[in-house]
Formats: structure tokens, sequence, C-alpha cells
């Protein structure tokens, strides 16, 4: 890389060493020496949003959930979007009821391992394999039944098609959990989807702003604010965050999220300002299509599909007998804790589960 290249450079040069043509849905993550995620900005020099020394460790990771899963053309990015899908269930940042993570799992392990075989599958083949943070004898039991009685016969690409349809219809699809305080202190996770803005507490979302209803997001300093109406009625709603970066990365990706799925042109995006003063504070513009235009460009790629080569199921480096004591019902949302191969995820002061 050159002092000047920017980040689409960067992000072009993935998406045609995939030979990835719906690239909109994704970006470039990192994280900054003070453990600050950031999205990598396409039109500002990768050297200067970097604050550490090269070698840089960055993630492909998708950015704008698909709304509609539906409307992916290509085999290829339905296939990226599973492997993220697949992630955030591992990681818990989808919550889901017994039944469906049974279902979830079920696809996962006929899209990586195919039919259910009993010279190759013993008992507890399931146990073998890390599909959810925390796997029990039930879980893993209804997973086998599913695979078994269920799937049988079904591709990798409808095993996983069947996954994302099934996600898709979750709350908590393409939430990305920003931790932070509500008004009365209480711990809250703020995420930006298709729909709107969201709040969760607990197990449960206590707030759903759409789009069509934020007409501001701000931040000053370590407080976040969205403004919206509803029912003609006005509301504010004031968050508090662990640091002043915390919460501009927070307004970026609400600013960002907006744009992309509330608007039907590109053109229609303005630059956003962090304070009422125009010219102080902070200053933003989302670049890139906005999710009617990505599906309708879709809709227009002619092409023969390229191969997609898949990785083969994760296996689990736990203790089985471990993961049999724990009970899954409902996943936790909760920031992610760094992996030992990357640092793209951060450890946050607040780790209450959700």
């Amino acid at each position: 890389l050159q002092r000047e290249t920017k980040g689409q450079f960067l992000i072009d040069h993935i998406c045609n060493y995939y030979s990835l043509l719906e690239k909109d849905y994704f970006g470039i993550r990192y994280v900054d020496p003070e453990k600050q995620r950031h999205w990598l900005e396409p039109n500002k020099s990768i050297f200067k949003q970097m604050k550490s020394h090269p070698p840089y460790t960055m993630c492909f990771r998708v950015k704008f959930y698909p709304h509609e899963p539906l409307k992916i053309k290509e085999e290829l990015t339905r296939y990226l979007l599973y492997l993220q899908i697949k992630r955030d269930i591992f990681h818990g940042r989808l919550l889901c009821s017994f039944s469906d993570a049974a279902y979830l799992g079920a696809c996962i392990v006929q899209a990586e391992l195919g039919d259910y075989d009993p010279d190759e599958h013993p008992e507890n083949y399931i146990s073998d394999f890390k599909i959810f943070s925390k796997q029990s004898q039930k879980l893993e039991k209804k997973i086998a039944e599913i695979h078994k009685n269920e799937f049988r016969g079904q591709s990798p690409a409808v095993a996983e098609f069947n996954l994302l349809l099934k996600a898709h219809s979750l709350e908590t699809y393409g939430v990305d959990p920003h931790p932070c305080k509500d008004s009365t202190g209480m711990t809250a996770f703020l995420g930006f989807t298709a729909a709107g803005f969201v709040v969760f507490q607990g197990n449960k979302r206590i707030h759903l702003l759409k789009w069509c209803d934020v007409y501001k997001l701000k931040f000053e300093g370590k407080t976040f604010y969205v403004f919206g109406a509803q029912k003609e009625k006005k509301t504010m709603l004031t968050f508090h965050t662990s640091t002043p970066a915390a919460c501009k990365h927070l307004w970026k990706c609400g600013v960002e999220n907006q744009a992309f799925y509330k608007y039907a042109k590109s053109s229609q995006i303005k630059t956003m300002s962090s304070s009422k003063i125009f010219f102080k504070g902070s200053r933003f513009r989302y670049s890139g299509k906005v999710a009617k235009e990505v599906v309708e460009a879709s809709s227009k790629i002619q092409r023969e599909p390229p191969e997609v080569h898949r990785t083969s199921i994760t296996q689990s480096r736990s203790s089985p007998s471990l993961n049999k004591q724990l009970i899954i019902n409902m996943e936790p949302l909760q920031p992610l804790l760094p992996s030992p191969c990357e640092e793209e995820e951060v450890p946050l002061d607040e780790g209450e589960s959700l």
C-alpha cells in the first residue's frame, strides 16, 4: 500500500480476489491501539485512518445485512453472509429460542457435513463440533434429529439459504451490539438493523424506532442522542458510552445504516454533523450505494456464477463434557471478546450479558 492509498482500493482488491460483485454489503473492520473498533472508510487514506504501525490486522465482515436474502443474486454472496451469521450464532449475537437454535444448528451441520450417514456419524457426532458457545446434550440431540430426518438431500447451498431465511426472521439479525448506559444508568445494547434503531435490555427489545421516524442522530463527548417521532409525538433517547471514541463510532454506524436502509438513492444522502452548529463537531457522510440500488444492481448480474470454495466445519477445541453441562435456551447478546487468531473484536468494560 502507498501512503495515499484509500480504503476503497483495499475493499475492491479483496472483492476482486473473491470474484465478489455484490460487495456493497461488506466492509473492512479494524481495531486501534486503544481497542476501539472502526470500519475502514473508503474515501480516506488507509494510513491516515490507522493509528498503529504496520503490519495492520483487518477483518472482512458483513457491514449491512441484506433485508431480503431472496434478492441476493449470487450463491457466493449468500455463502459469505452465511459465514458471518454462523459466526454471529457462535458468539451469541443472534438471540433465538431453543427450537430455532436447533434448526439453525441443523442447517450448519447439513451444509458442512452433508447427509447423515450412520457409518460415518456416531451417536454423539454433533458434540464434536462447536456451533454454539454453549451446547447442551438436549440441544445436540435435537440438532441431530432435525439433521437426520428433515434435511436429507439438501445441497450446501440450499442448507445455507434455509439458515439465512430463518436468521433473517429473528429480532437480532444484523445487530452489532454497542454496550452503553441509558439515562437511568441501566446497561443497554444499541444496534442498527434494516428496520431501524433498536435497544435491548436483558433478553428483551425495549425500543424499535423505524428509520422513517428517526430524524436526527447526534453525539457530544460520551453521550449519544436519538431524535425521533412516533404517532406525531417527538421523542429523544439518551445513552452514555464508555469513551468519546466509542460514542463517535456508534454515531458513525448509525449515520451509515440510516443512509443505507432509508434512502431510495445515494444522491439523496447528505453530510451529517454531530452538532447543531454545523462547523462545530464531527462531519460525516456515507459514501456508497443504498440498499435499493444494491438490489437493483444485483438483478442485472448476468455472468456465469463463480465457483464457491467452502471451508469445513470448525471442530471444537473445548472439553465436550464441559459443553454438555451448559444449557442453551436464549443466547446472550454481548460484545465479542478477542479470539486468539484475530484482534478485530474488543473486550468492553460493560460485560453483562443481554
